[in-house]
């Protein structure tokens, strides 16, 4: 392996220095450049290298798209009267770009990892890719993509291999920032501390412990009484071999917590970082190597001509609200990225861009309760709320038109039971349906979960086994369509979600699942509600109100079903449109392992049918069993292959991978029927 020697290091970044101010990267510093794979050429492309560094950047905060940065003009300045702050990089790239796509793929990091070559090259999933089995199938490298990871977040843990921003610090006139930060948790077993952030995400520390505005609560549902905890049955500390010894970044209760009850810390911090410089800084970094190359990064000027990002669960929801607060508008009034893939955001944005936002915090059916995250508005294009008259779209800011990338929203069936997704397109009561505007379409994965769980399937969290739908397939092929469009107007395959109109969509009060044995079907929600945050929340991203107030809630509609509680709207891949089993995208909890009316987070059902009519009428199941839809594994395979080669044509999968669909089909078969 070849190392770059640290005197190369230097002179390139002094090199850089002495270049022009592109966008507002200042500074590349690299720490690393290696040959990917040892050099290893992949076919037209050839071999690609690895670099890891730090970017340093500057914004001027008088500048228009600066001002979106919630206390921009409260941070410290250097003598230009800029705004500093830096970011950890990872690319892998063509060693010689030209030989590549022309397209830069940047995947937004969630909670600092990397995901993208997992996703879409079905590597195993790892926060450091160096070696070969990290990089799968190479579907991203042999298409020519240079792949970009880049620090947004502040927060994610000490973990080798992540990627993190390093933001300026606000600060007042007189001296430090100070506010009141919300902390809640759901503890799954007894524990008698708890560090006050979620995740393991690093917290912001309490500044004063007896403020007396710190307070805890403990509530048993979502909407349940909060009721107080005497202030002297806790304290800030943690336990250290049998004693507790005080820590600004836990919270101890006296007698512990206890499993399955939502406790809800608020407390007085200080010194808040500007969050909102993550997305400024993937604003500026996708700018500068699209209009400007860099030679330190060896990256000719023109050699990266269109820019694509994509985002999963939390980074999808931080796709939606770079858009929605114009990030995707430069320093220069240029358009950063030309293409968007939120992927399983749902109806949800995030806090990404206010005072003390904790941007590891979403939104679950039984945990993090009332962030902003599924907060008015959800759809691209204006609409007004009833309830509060307020007019608002997540499209509708951009200075003009041109500024608006192309986007695929693409979602599972869990994002409409546990993220809100009917919101995106539908009317804001629920009654009907909102059509996508020109530049965007919405994708459902047909009965999927969150992310997909592996084949033969488990049972971690919730009752039934862990929805193991392949999804990567599609997925593949979504990405490449998008990459058209973007490229030279080749128009993408139409969207494909559940939709009123067409019966498929339905209020869940609606929602009537087949009774089968052993399961018990969702008697509630996720819901998303109207939340006050204080007057100054969306002027000046100052959370007033510790707890928020909470309104009423938004209607939430689900997917409809067929008698085999199978979905009908969506893309209905081979192991919904031939099934062999019930997929859902919902889970109950499990004995144990949560409250049991509850859904499980992220989590979808596989509920295999019988083998035989005989098994099926001894469990009293309704779903005909396998023997009676198919008969023989040549009928079932020859079916299989029918409908992946309909989605081949519509454009749904690649050809290159519907041998591997049915290869998966077949294995699936051969598992029930052994």
């Amino acid at each position: 392996m070849v190392r770059m020697s640290r005197l190369f290091i230097v002179i390139s970044s002094f090199l850089i220095f002495l270049s022009p101010l592109w966008a507002r990267v200042v500074r590349v510093e690299i720490q690393e450049r290696d040959p990917l794979l040892e050099g290893e050429p992949y076919p037209l492309v050839g071999p690609y290298e690895r670099i890891t560094g730090r970017v340093h950047f500057a914004v001027d905060p008088e500048l228009g798209p600066n001002r979106i940065i919630t206390d921009i003009r409260k941070a410290p300045l250097n003598d230009r009267g800029e705004v500093e702050f830096s970011s950890d990089f990872v690319m892998m790239k063509p060693i010689q770009v030209e030989r590549g796509n022309g397209a830069l793929l940047y995947e937004v990091s969630n909670r600092g990892g990397k995901n993208m070559l997992g996703f879409f090259s079905l590597a195993r999933f790892r926060r450091d890719p160096k070696v070969r089995e990290d990089f799968g199938d190479g579907f991203l490298m042999r298409r020519g993509f240079t792949l970009l990871w880049l620090g947004w977040q502040l927060d994610p843990p000490h973990t080798p291999g992540n990627v993190r921003v390093y933001p300026a610090i606000a600060r007042g006139p007189e001296g430090p920032i100070t506010g009141l930060v919300r902390c809640d948790f759901v503890p799954k077993t007894q524990i008698q501390h708890r560090l006050l952030s979620d995740r393991r995400h690093i917290p912001y520390p309490v500044s004063d412990p007896d403020d007396p505005e710190n307070a805890m609560t403990v509530r048993d549902t979502v909407e349940g009484e909060r009721r107080t905890i005497p202030r002297d049955r806790w304290r800030f500390a943690r336990m250290e071999e049998g004693r507790p010894v005080a820590d600004p970044n836990y919270v101890l209760l006296e007698g512990g917590f206890e499993p399955h009850r939502i406790y809800e810390v608020v407390y007085r911090a200080q010194d808040p970082p500007l969050v909102g410089l993550g997305p400024a800084a993937v604003r500026d970094m996708i700018s500068h190597l699209k209009y400007e190359g860099d030679p330190v990064l060896s990256i000719p000027r023109s050699a990266l001509n269109r820019a694509l990002g994509y985002g999963s669960s939390q980074s999808g929801r931080f796709l939606r609200t770079f858009l929605y607060q114009g990030f995707n508008e430069d320093e220069q009034n240029r358009r950063a990225f030309d293409g968007l893939m939120p992927h399983v955001a749902g109806a949800g944005r995030g806090s990404f861009n206010h005072r003390f936002a904790q941007p590891s915090r979403d939104a679950q059916p039984f945990a993090n309760f009332f962030y902003p995250t599924d907060i008015f508005p959800f759809t691209s294009m204006a609409q007004t709320d009833p309830a509060t008259g307020r007019t608002d779209g997540l499209l509708i800011h951009f200075a003009r038109p041109e500024l608006c990338p192309k986007i695929f929203y693409t979602n599972s069936s869990y994002e409409y039971w546990g993220r809100a997704s009917s919101l995106i397109h539908t009317t804001v009561d629920g009654t009907g349906d909102v059509e996508p505007v020109e530049q965007v379409r919405h994708y459902l994965f047909t009965g999927s979960q969150h992310s997909p769980g592996r084949f033969p399937s488990d049972r971690t969290t919730g009752e039934q086994l862990n929805n193991p739908l392949e999804i990567r397939w599609t997925m593949r092929a979504l990405l490449l369509a998008l990459d058209r469009w973007v490229a030279d107007g080749t128009t993408p395959p139409p969207s494909r979600y559940p939709r009123l109109d067409q019966d498929t969509l339905v209020p869940f009060p609606e929602f009537d699942f087949p009774r089968l044995p052993g399961v018990r079907a969702p008697t509630r929600i996720h819901r998303a509600y109207r939340v006050d945050y204080g007057p100054r929340f969306r002027s000046e991203g100052i959370v007033s109100f510790q707890p928020p107030r909470v309104g009423e809630p938004f209607p939430i509609l689900v997917p409809h079903i067929d008698a085999d509680g199978n979905e009908l709207a969506g893309i209905r891949l081979p192991e919904i449109a031939v099934p062999l089993a019930t997929y859902t995208g919902w889970n109950l909890f499990g004995p144990g392992k949560g409250p049991p009316t509850e859904i499980c987070s992220f989590r979808g059902s596989y509920i295999p049918f019988a083998r035989t009519k005989q098994e099926r009428l001894e469990a009293g199941d309704p779903r005909p069993s396998i023997e009676e839809r198919y008969g023989s594994r040549e009928e079932y395979l020859g079916r299989v292959v029918t409908v992946a080669l309909e989605l081949m044509d519509q454009g749904y999968l690649l050809s290159q991978d519907v041998p591997q669909v049915v290869k998966g089909a077949a294995a699936r078969w051969d598992y029930l029927m052994r």
